[in-house]
């Protein structure tokens, strides 16, 4: 009896918890119009979030403000080649705790689309592939092969089954809606055939039979397998039709600006033209919208791809590269969020019908019987639009949408910002001034004699010996020339084939020169003259230079990186010229940096000296290649974000008590030529359009997680100066606001912050028909009688942040100015 009774219990224990669980869960589905949860159809708004990009102190924060923005859902990628960086062997600590950062969403109250791939573009490193995976037997990546398909599968069920056993997809009352497998495969399909068809079949026949319990997507796919739902990525996505009639249109990237590359200008995307591409977009049939990036945040230690992609992946996001709110474009983006989600049913329950109003201007009304639902689009991207709808007349700016919730009264414009501008500024405080201590890079011997780690006869690719571990590999190898030489008596030179991100050259122990690739030229030729050979044995030591691998593209593992051959001595004499081809001589190679073997960054380092790691502080070099620096430093004080100012250096990589905060290169400025003073945020934009910073350091300042830093006590930096440099110049600072202006019209509200800092003053302030931009506001034609400084300045000076009507009650009421609409220009200092 006593085991009846405890088989009961334990069946009544497994019936209440299933009961638990099922009364828990999402159901997620789909039809031909939208996402559908619990049975009822949704407008969902997305925004991407990288967790590497970030430290986990900095998610609850992101995810918050990206919350208060209007978003329902927070995307991230899934890295595989920092989570598993080893064959079997897997990392998923602190900023690479996906489990972690999707319990963070979840405890936010917001869903999560979770983008396995596990190729993921994303201006990552070789696009989230490991390099182990380019170096096993007969491997060839995204097509039909055995040893790729089963490390792929491999990796994506460790992921799934990872977020199953902590219940996090939503058919477990988790936040995960939806998962995607591959990543804009559709873009290079037809580069590998049948083979491409065949594998993209079996992407979606793996992950269905992984049983998730919510679908599966698959971005940029024209004619996805079922059941994947196939999606949109791109700067616009209105005119985007899903190819299967019973899928949703959704857009999985709206790229709200763009990465940025060594010696490349800054990229801006206005925030009037993002909102009229999401205002396109749900007044075209869109139902799901995600952003790409919503935060971009930071490429630390070595994940930026590229070739050449920056330490920053600001990526123009609502929320900046350390986490403050952009502004206007958060706010203005929030503001249509919220209008958007006021109109979920006629959007996504609605009868649709289209308005032709002339000259490029379309109305679209979303019927119900409850009510209805219009947008006004106005897609000239000259001329404004005068248009009668349902017998009001209606103002429509060229390039812009107008939203009209009850279609009776327009709530929003696309092209209307009424949000603040935030002008970031780093604090004036007087620097820190640090103390530095400095140690050269190699032993002699290492290019002198030829010193490696390994020997093989000819040239490698570089992948294919450091596996990745380093940015820095050294070939060497040597050379026996006599009098009798046909060489000998000519002016010789050194002549390298190389598709080296920067090679530097060394003949018997000396300096001969450096190329930097400029231009995405990878594939160059390098050739230096050399007069200090010898007769006898000669050291050629040739040190090749990554800045992140290749991660777009077709086959684009296959790409060569390093030296790829041939190098010969070249003599010239007259006419004549003779060639000695080293190409296939036994060369010996050297993986990574003495500095960064001995781990010259980790705060231990200087505790365990030996004679040859010894740190200096006399005759401090400037502008010294192959150098280490290390200098101690307070941590600014208060919770604004912290950056260091790497003006004057050169180019290398930089650590914080031991933790690298990325790649450096203040010294690779952008060209002259490309930029405008001017934004015109009308017509199509593209990665080129609007760019600023020409002719300065493509990146200058480098986020510093307040994780990083000891809050007391003292912290260290520490630098490897590759190309040489000035570290007396770096210095430390925090990101602050330093200006506000807002346009707001009539009849909206402006709202002004500091963000918990005090305003100090009004710097300006007009009510009517004021024009120019923030920094060189000017009156116009007419004016409000009352003074809008002092009433702004009465109601804000001294507060973090204060709020008013904007109306001619308050700031004049007998103002007339003729057809313009007023608006009030402010301008205040924080």
């Amino acid at each position: 009896m006593k085991m009846k009774h405890f088989i009961f219990l334990l069946s009544l224990f497994f019936i209440l918890i299933t009961t638990f669980s099922s009364s828990n869960s999402t159901i997620v589905s789909h039809d031909e119009r939208a996402i559908t949860i619990n049975g009822q159809r949704r407008i969902l708004i997305s925004g991407s979030i990288h967790y590497p990009r970030s430290t986990s102190d900095m998610w609850p924060d992101l995810i918050n403000k990206a919350k208060d923005g209007g978003l329902d859902a927070i995307e991230t990628y899934v890295f595989w080649n920092v989570h598993e960086p080893a064959r079997r062997q897997y990392d998923f600590s602190g900023n690479l705790d996906l489990v972690r950062f999707i319990k963070t969403i979840h405890a936010a109250g917001l869903y999560s689309v979770l983008r396995i791939g596990p190729y993921v573009c994303a201006e990552w490193n070789y696009g989230g592939f490991p390099v182990w995976l380019h170096n096993m037997p007969n491997m060839k990546f995204r097509t039909v092969n055995s040893g790729f398909m089963n490390e792929m599968q491999n990796f994506t069920t460790k992921i799934v089954n990872m977020m199953k056993e902590e219940n996090l997809f939503s058919s477990q009352g988790g936040p995960i809606i939806l998962a995607q497998i591959e990543n804009e495969y559709g873009n290079v399909i037809s580069s590998y055939g049948a083979e491409g068809k065949a594998y993209i079949d079996w992407c979606a026949n793996m992950a269905n039979s992984l049983d998730i319990g919510v679908p599966w997507l698959m971005c940029q796919q024209p004619h996805a397998p079922a059941p994947m739902i196939e999606t949109c990525n791109g700067f616009y996505c209105d005119q985007y039709k899903p190819s299967n009639p019973s899928s949703p249109k959704m857009w999985t990237e709206n790229w709200t600006g763009w990465f940025k590359n060594w010696g490349g200008k800054h990229p801006y995307r206005t925030a009037e033209d993002l909102a009229y591409s999401v205002a396109r977009f749900f007044q075209t049939g869109g139902t799901f919208q995600n952003y790409y990036m919503y935060h971009g945040g930071t490429n630390f230690g070595r994940v930026a791809g590229g070739p050449y992609i920056t330490t920053s992946y600001d990526y123009h996001a609502p929320l900046d590269e350390f986490g403050n709110l952009n502004q206007p474009k958060w706010g203005h983006l929030k503001q249509l969020h919220t209008l958007l989600k006021s109109m979920e049913k006629p959007l996504t329950y609605g009868n649709i019908s289209t308005i032709d109003l002339g000259n490029s201007v379309t109305a679209t009304v979303y019927a119900t019987n409850e009510g209805s639902s219009c947008f006004i689009g106005n897609v000239n991207a000259t001329a404004d639009a005068l248009v009668n709808f349902k017998g009001k007349d209606y103002n429509v700016p060229a390039w812009s949408v107008s939203v009209l919730p009850d279609c009776d009264k327009e709530a929003y414009n696309t092209a209307r910002v009424n949000t603040q501008t935030s002008i970031m500024t780093q604090d004036s405080r007087e620097p820190e001034k640090l103390e530095w201590s400095w140690r050269p890079e190699f032993e002699r011997k290492t290019i002198l004699k030829g010193s490696g780690d390994l020997i093989a006869k000819g040239l490698v690719d570089q992948k294919d010996v450091t596996n990745d571990a380093s940015d820095y590999l050294w070939y060497m190898t040597r050379v026996h020339l006599d009098k009798k030489d046909p060489l000998w008596s000519r002016n010789m030179t050194l002549r390298v084939h190389s598709n080296a991100h920067v090679l530097h050259a060394y003949v018997n122990g000396k300096y001969v020169g450096n190329q930097i690739v400029k231009d995405n030229k990878f594939d160059y030729g390098f050739e230096k003259k050399v007069n200090h050979l010898v007769h006898g044995t000669n050291h050629i030591s040739l040190l090749s230079v990554s800045v992140g691998l290749q991660n777009y593209g077709a086959f684009f593992e296959t790409g060569p990186t390093g030296i790829n051959g041939p190098v010969k001595l070249v003599g010239y004499k007259g006419d004549e010229t003779i060639e000695k081809d080293l190409s296939a001589h036994k060369w010996d190679y050297k993986i990574g940096l003495n500095g960064f073997n001995h781990k010259l960054f980790s705060t231990k380092s200087v505790g365990h000296q030996t004679h040859h790691l010894k740190w200096s502080t006399e005759k401090l070099p400037a502008d010294r290649m192959l150098t280490w620096y290390k200098a101690n430093f307070k941590a600014p004080l208060g919770k604004d974000p912290v950056i260091v100012d790497f003006n004057g250096l050169g180019k290398g990589e930089a650590w914080i008590n031991g933790q690298s905060i990325g790649r450096y290169w203040p010294s690779f400025n952008s060209s002259d030529d490309g930029c405008t003073e001017e934004c015109d945020y009308r017509g199509e934009y593209g990665s080129d359009k609007c760019a600023f910073m020409c002719g300065k350091p493509t990146q200058r300042w480098y986020h510093v997680p307040r994780s990083f830093l000891n809050e007391t006590g003292h912290n260290t930096i520490t630098l490897f100066e590759e190309m040489g440099g000035d570290p007396t110049m770096v210095n430390f600072k925090t990101v602050v606001i330093g200006t506000v202006c807002a346009r707001a019209h009539e009849h909206n509200k402006v709202e002004l912050s500091c963000n918990n800092r005090p305003i100090s003053a009004v710097k300006f302030a007009s009510f009517g028909n004021p024009s120019g931009h923030c920094g060189s506001f000017t009156v116009g034609t007419c004016e409000g009688a009352n003074d809008a400084a002092k009433i702004i300045a009465k109601e804000c000076v001294g507060k973090p942040n204060c709020s008013m009507n904007v109306s001619s009650h308050v700031f004049g009421s007998k103002l007339d100015c003729g057809d313009s609409p007023k608006r009030l220009f402010v301008e205040i200092e924080c």
